[in-house]
């Protein structure tokens, strides 16, 4: 099976190291890639008999055909003994190698968050950030880096590491709260530059495929659950969390608590889904939350985009979107049937009329509208 992606390594000679010590060999070259949807090393050298033999004796070798090409699984071991640089720590294994030199930064930084009152997410996701920063500096103390090393730190992050554009903001967002929040270091990232994020429109599902959608989801639970999605405009987190006593039935609303941005709304109530969810309540009995565990507790947001993902692939459905598609689709054909784009941005919870213009992009009805000038001639 060809490997879909390889990137150079270092280069050096088998002859620098102790199992390819004889000298009149030719050059070997390493390359990172995957075979067969596994992290290798491929081993790349001209035709050599003495070479052949002993890559053989490599343990797990193999040749791969189309790469032409030995290669031996992307371990620690292969990448020291080939010269190559250790792999990049990622995610939440960087804390588990910081030193203790860094280990109070990691956790003022947590406690200022905490003491903001910023969400469990974004804390989370800080502490990860800012721990890749903790993990590379080793035991050199972080609170001695000026803006000249960060600026370096964030070169190698684009360069080596290929961070995306949207995880390189949130590195330096963690990281700039930490020298500017809690050492209070005004003004200390102007001399950074930030990568410019790509536009990106919202996936939106037509609504044929939405209704195709909730005819093959037959699980009431899980039929509910997607039509309030769609039809309130929900947030997989605030679908999970609504609570019984935030459905008002005689106003046909539903109250939004603490959102995005710790921000309360309210969403209007389809009437078309009223009868369906007083079956739900008689079958299911919820106590507290609207949708609620096999043990009572909130349903997991990883269940609820589950079920989403299983209702796509059984509607056979091609489009590569999450469960926030139908919240993408709900705002796009309102605009479609020609309401105000101020009421869809409250009804989204947009502190920014720009965000829910997006939508206009993505709108069949407003893009219709425009004759090619072709058609004036």
């Amino acid at each position: 099976m060809k490997a879909n992606r390889t990137c150079k390594g270092a280069v050096r000679s088998f002859r620098s190291l102790k199992p390819f010590e004889p000298m009149n060999v030719p050059p070997v070259t390493y390359e990172l890639g995957t075979q067969q949807g596994q992290a290798v090393i491929f081993i790349r050298f001209d035709y050599n008999a003495q070479l052949i033999e002993r890559v053989k004796k490599l343990i797990g070798v193999r040749w791969s055909p189309d790469q032409k090409a030995w290669y031996v699984r992307d371990t620690v071991s292969f990448r020291e003994k080939f010269g190559l640089p250790p792999k990049p720590v990622v995610g939440k294994s960087a804390l588990l190698h910081l030193r203790p030199v860094n280990q109070a930064a990691l956790l003022r930084l947590v406690e200022t968050l905490q003491l903001k009152s910023y969400s469990p997410n974004t804390i989370n996701s800080y502490r990860n950030e800012f721990a890749q920063l903790l993990h590379v500096l080793k035991d050199k103390n972080v609170d001695d880096l000026d803006a000249e090393r960060l600026r370096s730190y964030f070169l190698y992050c684009t360069n080596h590491l290929k961070l995306s554009e949207n995880t390189l903001h949130s590195r330096i967002n963690a990281v700039k709260f930490y020298f500017e929040q809690v050492l209070r270091r005004e003004k200390f990232f102007f001399e950074i530059p930030r990568p410019k994020k790509p536009s990106i429109l919202p996936k939106v599902i037509n609504g044929q495929d939405i209704k195709k959608l909730f005819e093959v989801t037959t699980n009431l639970k899980h039929n509910t659950m997607l039509k309030l999605c769609y039809g309130m405009g929900l947030r997989v987190s605030e679908i999970v969390k609504l609570k019984i006593t935030d459905i008002d039935s005689k106003n046909m609303q539903v109250f939004i608590e603490r959102a995005k941005g710790k921000k309360d709304r309210y969403v209007n109530l389809p009437e078309s889904i009223l009868g369906q969810l007083r079956a739900y309540f008689l079958e299911y009995r919820p106590t507290k939350y609207l949708f609620e565990g096999e043990y009572g507790n909130q349903y997991s947001i990883r269940s609820a985009q589950q079920v989403f993902s299983n209702a796509l692939q059984k509607a056979k459905i091609n489009k590569k979107t999450g469960i926030h598609g139908l919240r993408h689709s709900f705002a796009t054909h309102l605009l479609e049937a020609g309401t105000d784009i101020s009421f869809i941005q409250e009804l989204l919870g947009h502190n920014d009329l720009k965000t829910t213009l997006r939508y206009t992009h993505v709108s069949k009805q407003t893009i219709k509208n425009i004759q090619s000038p072709l058609d004036k001639l």
